[in-house]
């Protein structure tokens, strides 16, 4: 088992210095987002097919059949995760990018694995450097953090994924990270959605994402649910050929009044929405695995401080 390693200047310091750098990141000056930041990544020139109408079923079944697949067959992964959300009092942080390495819950295609997770941030630039390490059911269920910077790297510090420090600038906790986790809440949210006629739903396959062509799934919301977690328009981007999820986004409402209101709006959040129509939708949640590799053959050494390729004080 890992141990957190406390320097003997103390762990008040740790947190002190957490309180103004903190969480996984995280910063905290709300960000400004036009329309173009909402389109997804796509560096390449494929040309879309065609949009379809679908069912909301038909959508669940590809969703289900990815995550069957991904429970079946994904050990781990690693990817460049491009992050940005809304945080848990609905102030949306910078964009944060990060190298990941996960090992799944579901290794060899049985549960209870224990997951374990690190990251390194390349950005933004306030938390560029940090790491992160997380494995399920050690070091007390806490992440060991280390910041950059001549400071950070004096010590790791051990924070609770739910804690205040680690959960401040952050819409989940670590436990809830990766694709798996993605495709879960997908299929939860979608469910109750099955049978509604405030719902389209919407397939384009051939969809450029990441050098590839993909299949684009738009989930479409003519008016507000009244749930928690409730959306305009979401969007969902799945690599068939893997079976697996890369890209899930989500928006609000262009008028906050509306969530608590029984109002239609189809003009803003219809399948043909202008540049300028698509800028009023307030992103609520977006995340990007870019660079995906399944399956690279993690081994403990990934996710121990000990690692020389880390930055963690030895």
């Amino acid at each position: 088992m890992q141990s957190a390693f406390i320097p003997t200047i103390g762990f008040s310091l740790a947190a002190a210095m957490l309180v103004s750098l903190v969480a996984v990141g995280s910063s905290h000056e709300p960000a400004h987002v036009s329309g173009s930041d909402h389109r997804p990544v796509q560096t390449d020139t494929f040309e879309a097919g065609e949009r379809q109408r679908v069912t909301m079923s038909e959508m669940l079944d590809l969703a289900e059949a990815a995550l069957a697949s991904t429970i079946a067959n994904v050990d781990d992964y690693t990817a460049r995760m491009i992050k940005h959300e809304q945080d848990r009092s609905g102030v949306l942080q910078p964009p944060s990018e990060s190298l990941i390495k996960v090992s799944t819950r579901h290794r060899g295609g049985k549960p209870n694995s224990p997951m374990k997770v690190y990251l390194r941030f390349d950005s933004p630039d306030a938390v560029k450097g940090r790491e992160v390490i997380w494995i399920e059911n050690e070091n007390d269920g806490k992440m060991l953090v280390r910041e950059a910077g001549m400071i950070g790297g004096m010590m790791t510090v051990p924070l609770a994924p739910d804690s205040f420090l680690a959960m401040r600038g952050q819409r989940y906790p670590i436990t809830e990270i990766g694709l798996t986790r993605l495709l879960e809440k997908l299929i939860e949210r979608g469910g109750e959605d099955r049978d509604s006629e405030d719902v389209r739903v919407f397939k384009t396959e051939g969809y450029p994402f990441d050098g590839r062509e993909l299949t684009l799934l738009e989930i479409i919301r003519s008016r507000p649910s009244g749930r928690e977690g409730d959306f305009s328009r979401a969007e969902l981007v799945l690599d068939r050929q893997r079976n697996v999820v890369v890209s899930f986004r989500s928006f609000g409402w262009p008028d906050a009044n509306l969530a608590d209101a029984n109002l239609a709006v189809p003009s803003l959040v219809g399948p043909d929405l202008t540049a300028d129509e698509a800028a009023e939708l307030p992103l609520i949640e977006s995340y990007q695995y870019l660079d995906l590799e399944l399956n690279v053959g993690l081994s403990d050494e990934d996710f121990s401080t000990s690692n020389p390729e880390y930055t963690f004080k030895k």
